[in-house]
């Protein structure tokens, strides 16, 4: 009856230390998924700001003036230009 008793003892304190072992990993893990989801956020804030920037920088009429000034382009002459319809494939002429 003692060697009974003993072999549950030893069972019950198994079982036990097999539950606080595995609320510390949850916990843990809880932990790291809380932190993770943050940082997700974090990016998803820092997404729109660049997708803000990226709107803002190539807006036609600034990506117009740096050509001209820094790349000193201009824009051809109206007899110059070309169009292609895309429908047909042809090229036609003003």
């Amino acid at each position: 009856m003692a060697r009974l008793n003993v072999l549950l003892l030893i069972l019950v304190i198994a079982c036990a230390l097999g539950v606080v072992t595995s609320q510390h990993e949850a916990r843990k893990l809880y932990v790291e998924l809380q932190k993770e989801k943050d940082r997700a956020q974090q990016m998803d804030v820092e997404w729109g700001q660049l997708q803000l920037e990226q709107g803002t920088l190539a807006m036609p009429a600034r990506v117009e003036k740096l050509a001209g000034l820094q790349l000193q382009m201009q824009m051809p002459q109206s007899r110059k230009m070309r169009y292609i319809r895309l429908d047909s494939g042809m090229v036609t002429q003003p």
